[in-house]
């Protein structure tokens, strides 16, 4: 059998094993205890739902990996992400219960109530005994148009159905993103297949963007297809579908500033692109009968405190020490970000802006105070398009959070918190240091270096 082929079928064998897994521990309706560690170790899940899972991450990722230097053709990428993708479509969804809070959310706005004044606990919902106890009290986080799309769903007054129509329009944002990367590709000089491969064929979109049914393949989607729009100089629809994606989540918000450079200098197209944008999220505010409710709504997103997010692992090794640093250190990582976003920016001037709205996504999602498994496809789709080097630190972190969460969305993350933060901030003190010690090589004290050293010189004479 030839590496692709191997590659193909393994990564195949692995999508079928976690289907297993899904059928039989995925997130289900009512909310169940969920599968932890301890739970697995006691024998409550029995044998072959913690070994299906297991067996079927290590194998979609080992494919992942392995195929990523043998990928014979755009075509053959594409196939073979999508082969990995229909075996879990027809099962529970895996990594998460936010599909259940998807739907009554949706349910919420279709009965008129305002899914930004509270959660399930307070307007009820039909389906909220499957909301995972984390999130009853808490409002929606997301934009009128996720709230939109969700009541759409909702209107069948089926759970099922809705969360079959959710799942639809997660695998419609992967169908867009597929359709709009290769022009983001060849724009930035990154072979196609290889960009496909990696983008497409990566395990979070299997796993979470379609079987979790994430809302962020639909921002993603929009993201990307803006971006491609963007750079073929059509600003109107460019800034329409940015506004999309900001009505699905405030992220992608961070991509505008780097996609007007795009049709800079002509004032016109600035213009346009930013008044589509604005103008997007005014109608989608006034449709929704939300008005601007939904920027409120963000503020609760945060209640997740979980090492993998780097400044709130810094807060929590503080913390270790009797000090409650975690609010502060997240409040110095949205400096640190918004600092960050004014350099790419400032830099993506003189560069190719496409490529920093890339690295823009990446500092967002390093730097913001929560991260979940399914946020790095933020910056590894649109990464995949424009780094043109293969580098590790694409895709380990990626092949990482793939396989942080158990069937029902048990995140391995908790199991491990003091250790994990205590790790997670020693790796941050050492990339601080390799830092330091690049500039230097770059810039060397020339002092230091005696090319100045007065002890080095032979005196003058006078004349």
């Amino acid at each position: 059998m030839s590496r692709p082929a191997l590659v193909r079928y393994a990564g195949l064998a692995g999508s079928l094993s976690l289907a297993v897994a899904a059928w039989l521990g995925g997130a289900s309706s009512p909310w169940r205890p969920t599968m932890t560690p301890g739970t697995i170790f006691a024998g409550r899940d029995g044998v072959v739902l913690p070994l299906a899972w297991l067996v079927g991450t290590v194998l979609l990722i080992g494919a992942w990996w392995a195929g990523r230097r043998h990928v014979p053709s755009a075509r053959w990428a594409y196939v073979t992400a999508g082969l990995w993708v229909v075996p879990l479509l027809p099962f529970l969804p895996l990594g998460s219960y936010d599909i259940y809070s998807y739907a009554c959310q949706g349910w919420q706005q279709a009965a008129g109530l305002n899914p930004y004044a509270g959660g399930v606990d307070l307007l009820g919902c039909p389906w909220a005994d499957a909301v995972a106890p984390t999130w009853t009290d808490a409002p929606a986080p997301y934009g009128p148009v996720f709230l939109l799309l969700a009541a759409a769903a909702a209107k069948t007054g089926s759970l099922a159905a809705t969360v079959v129509l959710l799942r639809l329009i997660a695998v419609l944002g992967v169908v867009l993103i597929a359709v709009c990367l290769p022009a983001l590709a060849r724009r930035a000089g990154v072979p196609v297949k290889r960009a496909v491969w990696l983008a497409l064929a990566c395990p979070l979109v299997p796993i979470h963007l379609v079987s979790g049914a994430h809302n962020d393949a639909v921002m993603v989607g929009f993201l990307v297809a803006g971006l491609a729009l963007a750079v073929t100089q059509r600003p109107l629809l460019a800034g329409l579908l940015f506004g999309l994606a900001i009505g699905v989540k405030a992220t992608a918000v961070v991509v505008v500033p780097f996609a007007l450079l795009m049709v800079f200098p002509v004032k016109r197209r600035v213009a346009e692109m930013l008044g589509a944008v604005v103008v997007t999220l005014g109608v989608v505010s006034l449709v929704s009968g939300r008005g601007l409710g939904w920027i409120t709504g963000l503020t609760g997103s945060g209640v997740s405190v979980q090492w993998t997010s780097p400044p709130t692992a810094v807060g929590m090794t503080i913390g270790l020490f009797g000090v409650d640093a975690v609010p502060v250190t997240r409040v110095i990582g949205i400096v640190v970000l918004a600092v960050t976003l004014v350099v790419l920016w400032w830099r993506a001037r003189l560069r190719d802006p496409l490529v920093y709205a890339s690295y823009a996504l990446a500092a967002t999602v390093v730097l913001a105070p929560v991260f979940h498994p399914w946020y790095a496809v933020w910056a590894l789709i649109p990464l995949a398009a424009t780094v043109r080097r293969e580098t590790l630190w694409l895709i380990i972190p990626p092949a990482v959070a793939a396989a942080l969460c158990l069937p029902d969305g048990y995140n391995l993350a908790l199991a491990v918190k003091s250790q994990g933060a205590i790790a997670m901030t020693a790796l941050l003190c050492y990339l601080g240091y390799l830092g330091i010690k690049r500039h230097e090589t770059k810039n060397p004290d020339p002092v230091a270096a005696g090319a100045a050293h007065p002890g080095d010189q032979l005196p003058r004479r006078d004349p």
